[in-house]
């Protein structure tokens, strides 16, 4: 099981981080991303929506399961290839005064028909550097 949580410190105020967070156009800050979309039927971040994210190598179609701006919200992949057993992601947000900080928490554990633990081995450090390319990417953008 894999078990990544990203942090950083944003000097925006958290309503402008979060609508950022939840674009999807805003997930190519990181290299890895390819594209990254509302699915059909869904135009508009709630509870409910899909996005659909290909990044090198995989394609992940997930499901935003709570929607609370702009403190937080969740997701789960409910479906990937490879194969993926997404326990949840969350992105958490706390208002600093005049800066937000960001905790991204995930969980998943890759089955042996998607690759097991050689997969994960190599999946972790991918997305915990992609996730903190995402996190520079809104602090380049609310920042300046």
């Amino acid at each position: 099981m894999v078990h990544l949580h990203v942090q950083r410190t944003i000097h925006a105020a958290p309503e402008r981080v979060f609508d950022w967070m939840m674009d999807p156009a805003n997930l190519l800050s990181a290299p890895l991303f390819l594209r990254a979309r509302w699915a059909n039927g869904s135009s508009a971040p709630a509870a409910g929506a899909f996005r659909e994210v290909t990044v090198i190598g995989a394609w992940l179609r997930e499901q935003i399961t709570a929607y609370d701006p702009p403190t937080s919200y969740s997701y789960h992949v409910v479906r990937s290839f490879p194969a993926v057993d997404h326990e949840c992601g969350t992105v958490t947000l706390t208002s600093l005064g005049e800066a937000t900080r960001i905790d991204w928490v995930t969980t998943y554990t890759i089955p042996a028909r998607g690759g097991g633990r050689l997969t994960e081995a190599i999946t972790a450090p991918l997305f915990r550097s992609s996730f903190r390319a995402i996190l520079a990417g809104c602090a380049k953008a609310l920042e300046s």
